[in-house]
């Protein structure tokens, strides 16, 4: 038995580290992707947040003008994201929360993800007092 021992040894202590490298590989290639997916959905998050707040920007300022509307603002923020929103899907513009001295558009939609099934939303607003004309 004990030769028995001592034969299996000198075989594993001949192997050596054979094979290791391939583990290595595959174990670090699968951290490699994820880093570089997770480095992706978050580049397209955070273009998808910037296309957003931009959308809103460009609402408030068609709204703000002189005898604009809240509508007019969001008109000209939904041609902005049919021209450029190719990031935030299935957008929603509302002006929820204008007055009749404050304009404010809020852009809500969902970003394009890399995973199956995973639900990313993007939510930016803007807001800006409306411009009136005053004699001095």
């Amino acid at each position: 038995m004990r030769a028995r021992w001592h034969r299996i040894r000198a075989a594993l202590a001949r192997r050596g580290d054979r094979g290791s490298g391939s583990i290595e590989l595959a174990v670090l290639a699968v951290v490699a992707l994820l880093l570089t997916f997770t480095a992706v959905q978050a580049g397209l998050y955070f273009h998808a947040r910037r296309v957003a707040q931009s959308a809103a920007r460009h609402g408030v300022d068609a709204g703000r003008q002189t005898g604009a509307t809240p509508a007019d603002g969001v008109t000209q923020a939904e041609q902005f994201l049919n021209r450029f929103g190719n990031s935030v899907r299935g957008h929603l513009v509302s002006s929820d929360g204008s007055s009749a001295e404050q304009i404010r558009i809020t852009v809500t939609g969902h970003v394009a993800t890399l995973v199956p099934g995973l639900e990313l939303t993007v939510r930016q607003h803007a807001d800006a007092p409306v411009e009136r004309w005053s004699n001095p």
